[in-house]
């Protein structure tokens, strides 16, 4: 697995869904629901299959070999 890019928050904590537009590794809110209902999102290299799981800097999340950390804003 490559090195996870780190993608900045402004906020504490940020939801999963969103997380994944803003770390362009989905292009849709629809497509986040599509790719976590079918179990292909890991966080912290867990299955995760809640859209609004609440993400904190330092967590990594990965979909389809790629990889991206919560940074602090």
């Amino acid at each position: 697995m490559p090195d996870p890019i780190d993608v900045p928050i402004d906020d504490d904590t940020i939801r999963l869904g969103q997380f994944l537009k803003l770390a362009n590794l989905i292009e849709s809110g629809s497509e986040a629901k599509t790719v976590i209902s079918a179990g292909l999102v890991r966080v912290n290299d867990e299955v995760e299959l809640r859209r609004g799981r609440q993400l904190h800097p330092g967590d990594v999340v990965g979909l389809a070999g790629h990889l991206a950390r919560v940074g602090g804003g």
